[in-house]
């Protein structure tokens, strides 16, 4: 049971001034599919989070460092998270800055407040919460149970779809449920996620725009969720959803939730195109739906990419393939459409009780004890060559293959290969494959492929590959790849490569590389992409769009790092690139890049013009404040060679220094710094010892093979 709240609230004293401002908008996307021990637990909270978050960063002017996470998690992670988002909503206090928090949760409550994981967060202490945090708009959705009791409390009414003009004069708020305190809601299988996000989403990508200003307002993307909620839950065992609200608002104009200009790729869908279209990505997850009236052209906002779209009406069925790059606009008309069958589907409701039969024995269906009977059979146990049961509850074991129509409690073995159409609690053997079309509780072992449709709890163990396209509670050990599709917690292991394409809790050790969209844990392989890293990646190249913790590799690459990138190259977006000249008593032209973290950072060097020799080598070091001065310490380590040495590819010395320069800036990006140095020089030619430096040596210590020698030195030069 769920339903949706929606909190509008403009509170600002500055809301009359901030027409002129520049707007920052900060979300707290929250996911918890764990209610309690009492509460069923849910599919699809944390999916819903995920898909409203990322509408907000293409299309709804969110930055990816100002989307903040909190999935699965209890009261006091959502607390953090609610302090996270005031204490960034209160750095973003500037003059000329329009501050706008959107807050999104997704799971249980009841009458009282949000449920999490056992424990309670009460609405009360919600809308406290949202109270003191400083900003101009703030717009709160929590898809939730008997979230109607926070708009009783403020006297809501059943009404139409319908929510007053919002701007950026407005004062006051606004509260929106899904339906009334006694209705219920329900997540849907078919499309992955609860009825009125999906339709909210599907809205914000364009779907609403019924003014075709390329721009969603959230009275538009409300009237569009409402309608199309309302259409597909009036005929369900849960009963129709009637959203209310309760409305304190004044102001002129629309708040814009999404601009549809923005977007990177578009799917335009011309006039006489009609029929209900559902829109699906690679993965065949439900992007859009929409039911596309002739003579209204409609315009998607999309992400790159390829992407099926199933047109349906009522006589018929027809499927469009298309593929979207960057920057590309494509027209969907009707000519482009192939005809192909409906897809199938089952009524929501009561299914008809199974026929228990003990024992089933079969050579193969329609050759079996079960085919004696004209019922659907739940079998205690089935033996044979092929065996097919409705439901077991026991153990199926043949020779080629088992398959289950609906759940499976118990095992399942055989030589090619096991299916089971609706739930697995159990086991699943085979040298084959093994299939679970829902969820999986229990263990999977093949030796080519295990595939399960919805979330894992248990372990996949397969020499081939692994995937479950829900969550992962567990472990997957795959010889080729392993795949999990929401947020998942625990282990991967792969030869090849382990993919999260959400949020993925734990460890991903894959030979050839990693991929999570969101990452709290570890990485290991050669190569470990991830989107929000917290914790470490340790790679040849490791690569993330905002890096909180530790990358240890040649190659580290991120939009933000908030953390500490060893390795010979590291790049930031946000973070520090510079170039450098510079004289030592090693050369006296030396040239350096500095790279890294506005803290952090590694550095790349050459030098020559000294007695026909070349300096080289790398370093790491940090950068301290205050600015616009600042202070780097550093440790280097190199070589120096005559020219002779370089050509015979021979290496006469190791040279290591540690550096202290003070900066001082000069104007522009230029700044002079200067310091000194600790050196020390391991000679591999004993005949030769002066040869790394031309300074006084203070210590020296000879051995049979080598000399090592130390000394003092300075360093003066141009950052650039």
């Amino acid at each position: 049971m769920r339903y949706l709240l929606a909190l509008l609230l403009a509170l600002s004293p500055l809301a009359a001034r901030a027409e002129a401002a520049t707007a920052r908008r900060i979300a707290l996307l929250i996911g918890v599919n764990d209610g309690g021990p009492e509460r069923a637990r849910l599919r699809y909270a944390t999916s819903d989070a995920q898909a409203f978050g990322k509408v907000l960063v293409e299309l709804g002017g969110v930055a990816e460092s100002d989307r903040l996470w909190v999935l699965d998690s209890d009261r006091a992670g959502v607390l953090a998270g609610l302090e996270k988002l005031k204490r960034l909503a209160q750095s973003a206090q500037q003059p000329g800055v329009r501050v706008e928090v959107i807050l999104y949760y997704s799971g249980h409550s009841d009458e009282e407040g949000l449920l999490l994981r056992g424990q309670r967060l009460t609405f009360r202490e919600l809308r406290t919460a949202l109270d003191e945090i400083p900003a101009v708009v703030r717009v709160a959705v929590v898809d939730s149970c008997a979230s109607g009791a926070l708009s009783r409390a403020k006297g809501g009414q059943l009404r139409p779809p319908f929510l007053v003009d919002v701007s950026a004069q407005v004062r006051g708020h606004a509260i929106l449920t899904s339906s009334s305190e006694t209705e219920v809601s329900q997540e849907s299988d078919r499309i992955r996620g609860s009825f009125f996000t999906h339709h909210l989403v599907s809205g914000m990508r364009g779907a609403a725009d019924l003014s075709h200003d390329g721009r969603v307002t959230l009275t538009e993307a409300y009237q569009f969720a409402f309608n199309e909620t309302l259409a597909h839950t009036e005929n369900t065992r849960g009963g129709a959803q009637h959203p209310t609200y309760d409305i304190e608002l004044a102001g002129t104009g629309d708040l814009v939730m999404t601009d549809l200009r923005t977007a990177s790729a578009g799917l335009a869908l011309g006039e006489a195109l009609e029929g209900r279209l559902f829109v699906r990505d690679t993965t065949g997850a439900l992007v859009v739906e929409v039911n596309k009236r002739a003579g209204a052209p409609i315009d998607l906002a999309l992400p790159p990419g390829r992407y099926s779209v199933r047109r349906e009406w009522a006589t018929g069925s027809a499927l469009a393939n298309v593929e979207l790059l960057p920057g590309q606009r494509i027209s969907l008309s009707q000519p482009a459409f192939i005809a192909s069958a409906l897809e199938p589907t089952a009524l929501r409701g009561d299914a008809p009780p199974l026929l228990k039969v003990p024992f089933n024995l079969s050579l193969f269906p329609a050759f079996s004890t079960n085919d004696a009977v004209p019922e659907a059979v739940e079998n205690t146990f089935a033996l044979g060559i092929v065996t097919r049961s409705a439901a077991i509850s026991g153990a199926a074991v043949a020779a080629v293959g088992t398959w289950v129509d609906q759940d499976a409690r118990g095992f399942q073995g055989s030589l090619i290969g096991n299916v089971a159409g609706g739930n697995l609690r159990g086991g699943q053997l085979s040298l084959g494959g093994n299939l679970v079309g829902a969820t999986a509780t229990g263990i999977q072992f093949a030796a080519f492929y295990n595939g399960v449709g919805s979330d894992l709890t248990g372990a996949q163990l397969a020499p081939g590959g692994n995937v479950a396209r829900g969550s992962v509670r567990g472990l997957q050990l795959g010889g080729v790849t392993n795949w999990a599709g929401t947020d998942s917690l625990g282990l991967q292991v792969s030869g090849g490569a382990n993919i999260a394409r959400a949020t993925w809790r734990g460890v991903q050790l894959g030979g050839l590389g990693n991929w999570a969209g969101t990452l709290q844990g570890l990485q290991v392989g050669l190569v470990n992409i991830g989107g929000d890293v917290t914790g470490a990646q340790l790679g040849l190249v490791n690569i993330a769009q905002h890096a909180r913790g530790l990358q240890l590799g040649l190659v580290n690459v991120a939009d933000e790092m908030d953390g500490a990138p060893l390795g010979v190259v590291s790049v930031a977006r946000q973070g520090q690139l510079h170039g450098e000249l510079f004289a030592s008593d090693l050369e006296p032209a030396n040239l350096a890049l500095k790279l890294g973290t506005r803290r952090v950072y590694s550095t790349l060097f050459a030098g020559t013009g000294r007695e026909r020799t070349l300096h080289y080598g790398l370093g790491l070091g940090v950068h301290l404040g205050p600015e616009p001065w600042w202070v780097d310490v550093d440790v280097t380590a190199g070589t120096v060679q005559p020219y002779e040495s370089l050509i015979r590819l021979e290496v006469t010395n190791a040279v290591a220094q540690v550096r202290a320069v003070v900066g001082f800036p000069l104007g522009g990006k230029v700044a002079l710094f200067l310091g000194p140095t600790a050196n020390a020089a391991l000679t591999f030619t004993p005949e030769d010892p002066r040869r790394a430096t031309y300074l006084p040596v203070l210590g020296e210590l000879r051995g049979p093979e080598n000399v090592l020698q130390l000394w003092p030195g300075a360093v003066v030069g141009l950052r650039l």
